[in-house]
């Protein structure tokens, strides 16, 4: 990976990609790097779950899934993180100074066709007021293996700092990786993110993403579907209030023929707050028969809330169906007047539309504990939104 002496950092309306994000005032001269610590309030703590272990798993057949510190993984494990590591995530600024700067970071492994019952949960805080916490996740899953990994950040104070995590996910043929990424910082600190996810044959790819905290920011997520029969969903939500400002560009590349991806974000804007959202869907010469789909939704609650939602298609082959959707808008004030007429207070009505606009991106999971856990987060979050 290029270095930062190699990169200049971005600058707004100056470096193509962040024309809507201005990032003028950050001074990355006052955050200097210091290491994750304890504290903070995880949005997730499943039953039964699977954490990182400094200690080596003994001899098994079939051998045992490794859920381990990155730095100790790198010396004991060469051979499985160097193959993978930095070799994903596309050339940034941040992604380079994220490399030569990391000081955590977590390797999950799982061997070829076995299967992680537990849900495996990576919980990294941004423990220092006024420094940069540079992390790293790195997710391979060999053919036919199976897990799923929920990783949050969060922070243990209400102070300026900086986040910066590189997350990189390896689906092997035929294997399956449900991914819960979520970020839960305080809202005076900045976010940055490089992450990218490259499936194999008849791999499949079930993403999601959260960002309820940060200052201000922008995250690259991005998913290549790299072998026929490959399959990549996901999910993202995002709600701000105040004058937080999220920015997400996304890229579904489908680099095989017979490739599927959906994409689906919804965004809750309040108060001064603002939005990003740039969509790519990319066909590669070859990839015939893809099917790819992707839409941003954004609510606005007020009128100084605001959003934009940009998506794009860039087709190098001629047997595919991409389609794509929009949409920015207040609350509809006839679903207003209908609940009202109905004899319920304006507060309550407007909690349910807004209920009901989030709602539809928990019913893209099936029952169970995600499908729990998400809207029990969404339901967290709408609380402070509205208060």
């Amino acid at each position: 990976m290029a270095s930062t002496a190699e990169l200049e950092l971005p600058t707004f309306k100056g470096t193509p990609g962040w024309e809507f994000t201005p990032i003028d005032k950050l001074d990355l001269g006052a955050f200097p790097a210091a290491p994750a610590g304890d504290g903070g309030h995880p949005l997730f703590a499943p039953e039964g779950a699977v954490t990182p272990s400094t200690e080596e798993p003994g001899m098994s057949d079939p051998p045992a899934p490794l859920v381990m510190p990155l730095a100790q993984a790198r010396e004991s494990h060469a051979e499985l993180v160097e193959a993978h590591l930095g070799k994903l995530a596309r050339p940034s600024f941040f992604a380079a100074r994220n490399d030569a700067e990391w000081t955590d970071g977590t390797f999950v492994y799982v061997p070829r066709n076995v299967k992680v019952d537990a849900p495996i949960v990576l919980t990294t805080v941004q423990a220092q007021p006024g420094t940069a916490l540079h992390h790293r996740t790195l997710v391979v899953l060999e053919e036919g293996a199976e897990a799923e990994v929920w990783d949050q950040v969060v922070s243990a104070h209400e102070e300026e700092a900086l986040v910066n995590g590189v997350v990189e996910l390896v689906v092997g043929q035929n294997a399956n990786l449900r991914y819960l990424g979520a970020q839960a910082v305080n809202e005076k600190t900045w976010v940055f993110g490089s992450q990218r996810a490259v499936v194999a044959r008849d791999g499949d790819l079930d993403w999601t993403t959260l960002a309820f905290g940060g200052a201000n920011g922008k995250v690259f997520l991005e998913s290549t579907l790299d072998g026929p029969g490959a399959n990549g969903k996901v999910t993202g939500a995002y709600a701000t209030r105040g004058r937080q400002h999220v920015d997400y560009d996304t890229l579904q590349e489908h680099a095989a023929p017979d490739t599927t991806s959906d994409l689906a974000f919804r965004g809750l804007i309040s108060g001064r707050s603002s939005a990003v959202w740039r969509g790519m869907i990319k066909v590669d010469p070859g990839a015939q028969r893809t099917d790819a789909f992707q839409e941003a939704r954004n609510l606005l609650l007020g009128k100084k809330a605001h959003a934009d939602a940009i998506p794009g298609l860039e087709i190098l082959a001629d047997d595919v169906r991409c389609t794509h959707a929009a949409a920015i808008a207040q609350i509809d004030p006839e679903q207003i007047f209908y609940l009202r007429s109905r004899g319920l207070p304006r507060t309550v009505a407007e909690r349910l539309v807004v209920e009901g606009f989030l709602g539809a991106i928990v019913e893209r999971y099936e029952e169970g504990p995600v499908r729990d856990a998400l809207a029990a987060a969404l339901e967290t979050r709408l609380e402070q939104v509205l208060s």
